[in-house]
């Protein structure tokens, strides 16, 4: 596994539900385009399946 994750918010919020809303706010990733690098973690790994259809998601090693 990698022990990082590049994250980037590719579609817009507006129509989410409030849930995935506060799940996108909870990584750090506020803007459409805006890219945020997370560590590699189990929570992380469960709130992005959440969100996966809005995110773009890269693994990097450090």
């Amino acid at each position: 596994m990698a022990n990082a994750l590049r994250l980037t918010l590719r579609k817009s919020v507006i129509g989410s539900p409030e849930k995935i809303r506060r799940t996108l706010v909870g990584l750090g990733l506020t803007r459409t385009n805006k890219t945020i690098i997370r560590q590699d973690t189990p929570e992380i790994r469960g709130m992005v399946a959440k969100v996966r259809h809005l995110v773009e998601v890269e693994e990097q090693s450090c």
